[in-house]
């Protein structure tokens, strides 16, 4: 059985930034797993997946993976179900199009993924640290300790599946693409700027200080208020705010917003008009200074790969109408 091997938008982007012919090539992760041959151990955060070749048939088991593996090029034989827009994110379904769900991140079917005989699992600790030894028990299980730290994702991916130098030229290509923006942000504003990461809910805000939109916006130079930095240090993923009494917390140079698309339309309606049309929230820098930009609940907060990474990264260049590189 041969690897379905793709060329996706990730790869795309380093082909583009290396000088990449027009003509389509083999890519050298997919030579790597043709010819490594060579038996392997991967250590992770439950253990150790020893492996006699590199994976061909491949299970990823929350969105951070299903992500990272498309854009290592691999279409999994089986992936988790998307939080929205089922059964797959519209942004990954050329490229997962084919695979079969197997459930969902929190309650994975095991019979479904047993059917499908994978090489490998690839789950993360916070939702299959209960089930690891079953799932362990139908195939080598790699466990990503971290749900949504994406560079981190990529380097175990990239090692469990024997693709390490694409990995590597993935993420260097996003230093690349990172040093760029912050250079050209340089020229649009004299000094970084701080930033609120609000989901308006039906019931509350969600403030978030950390996570996969937090890392990315640290990567691109973007700071986090007293208040956030210091939720951040106490471990905390977000700030939940009930009252509008509590308005003043958000304040900061940017606001990115995001509504929590699951939730009643009338509801969420409502919520927005609570707190937008409170007189505190004119008094906040973002909404004086006309810094407020709806983003996209998928690429921003659920799919927390590199790819969608990549689409976060696309956005602040169109926010900030800086030309991409």
């Amino acid at each position: 059985m041969k690897i379905i091997r793709l060329i996706p938008f990730a790869s795309l982007l380093v082909l583009i930034g290396c000088g990449g012919s027009d003509e389509p090539t083999t890519s050298d992760a997919g030579q790597d797993t043709e010819e490594n041959t060579e038996s392997y151990t991967v250590e992770h955060s439950l253990g150790v997946a020893e492996f006699e070749e590199p994976p061909e048939k491949v299970v990823t088991l929350f969105q951070g993976a299903n992500d990272t593996a498309a854009a290592l090029g691999y279409e999994p034989v089986g992936i988790v179900e998307s939080w929205l827009e089922p059964p797959v994110y519209e942004y990954l379904r050329e490229d997962l199009g084919e695979s079969t769900v197997v459930g969902d991140e929190i309650q994975p079917n095991l019979e479904e993924i047993a059917a499908l005989e994978p090489d490998v699992i690839i789950a993360t600790q916070s939702r299959h640290e209960e089930i690891y030894e079953q799932l362990s028990g139908i195939a080598p299980t790699v466990v990503v300790d971290e749900l949504n730290d994406f560079k981190m994702t990529l380097d175990v991916m990239g090692e469990t599946l024997a693709v390490e130098d694409e990995a590597e030229a993935l993420l260097s290509r996003w230093d690349e693409r990172i040093d760029h923006f912050k250079s050209e942000m340089e020229q649009v504003e004299e000094e970084s700027m701080t930033r609120s990461v609000i989901n308006f809910r039906s019931d509350s805000l969600r403030l978030f200080v950390g996570g996969f939109p937090g890392s990315v916006l640290e990567d691109a130079g973007f700071t986090m208020p007293e208040n956030q930095q210091e939720a951040y240090d106490a471990g905390e993923a977000f700030i939940e705010l009930t009252n509008t009494e509590s308005i003043p917390e958000l304040n900061s140079d940017q606001f990115f917003i995001y509504l929590q698309s699951n939730q009643d339309g009338d509801e969420l309606d409502e919520s927005w008009d609570l707190w937008t049309e409170h007189p505190l929230w004119e008094e906040l820098d973002a909404v004086e200074n006309d810094q407020v930009e709806m983003v996209d609940e998928v690429t921003w907060s659920m799919g927390a790969g590199y790819i969608a990474a990549n689409h976060m990264l696309d956005d602040l260049y169109d926010m900030y109408g800086i030309e991409k590189e």
